[in-house]
């Protein structure tokens, strides 16, 4: 059997996730705290038919060797935690990191960590995701309640209607020796791995974490024509690959022809 069909075979194979990884980055492209990704791969084992170096008969040392690869093979899907643009919203929960910090809520009794600043407020007045994730440390704002503060080093406040402060706590950020190592949990949350390592608490506005910015949103990172570049690309390798599987067939064929 010819090598070549087992070898393209890996190249559709691994087109095919790239695709798939390119489409979650243009699917998400208007998601608050999107981090776009990128997949990447290597090449395969390789067989060795004349080995670089080795002696001939005559004495001589054979100058280029003679392997042929097995194809391609993915080794990860990498994240890139680059700042995405800003959006100003006016809305007094929208927060936005300027910098690298995450946010900590709490899902389910665990812990996990997000870009996307569009707070709300439950039906007992705390700060939670829209999917209900209490923001950490828990703050709850008053029903007298007329307007909320959040400043840079991320102090926020509840305010009356006189200005007065009725509650107010500080909002940390969260940083990771490796933001690419963190788990993906879906809901624009991550959640920390022993790739990522552990989670650690800082101030906004100190040690290089970022600070917070109140009425804004922090939108993806990804950029729709660099996306549709590598969509081409990727379309066009699967389509070279599948070619060289039909050569492949073609030439099988025309020895299957073959007749004495």
């Amino acid at each position: 059997m010819m090598r070549s069909l087992w070898t393209a075979a890996t190249g559709m194979v691994a087109q095919q996730l790239n695709i798939d990884v390119i489409s979650n980055n243009l699917a998400n492209v208007n998601t608050i705290g999107f981090k776009k990704s990128r997949a990447e791969f290597e090449d395969l084992m390789y067989q060795s038919m004349k080995i670089a170096g080795s002696p001939t008969e005559a004495g001589n040392l054979i100058p280029t060797g003679m392997q042929v690869g097995m194809g391609v093979k993915p080794t990860t899907v990498h994240k890139f935690f680059t700042q995405g643009d800003f959006e100003n919203t006016g809305n007094a929960l929208d927060l936005v990191v300027e910098g690298e910090g995450f946010f900590q809520v709490e899902v389910n009794g665990e812990l996990a960590y997000t870009r996307a600043g569009a707070f709300k407020l439950d039906n007992e007045g705390r700060v939670v995701t829209a999917n209900g994730y209490v923001l950490q440390p828990e703050f709850t704002v008053p029903t007298e309640t007329k307007n909320i503060v959040v400043t840079e080093n991320g102090h926020i406040s509840a305010l009356d209607s006189a200005g007065e402060e009725l509650a107010a706590t500080d909002i940390p950020l969260y940083t990771f020796i490796n933001n690419a190592g963190l788990n993906s949990m879906g809901k624009n949350l991550y959640s920390q791995t022993e790739a990522s390592g552990a989670a650690t608490e800082g101030t906004a506005g100190e040690d290089n974490v970022g600070t917070i910015a109140q009425g804004f949103l922090e939108m993806s990172n990804v950029e729709i024509v660099d996306e549709m570049v590598q969509m081409i690309v990727a379309q066009r390798a699967y389509e070279v690959n599948s070619k060289a599987v039909t050569t492949s067939d073609q030439m099988l064929q025309t020895a299957n022809q073959i007749k004495r």
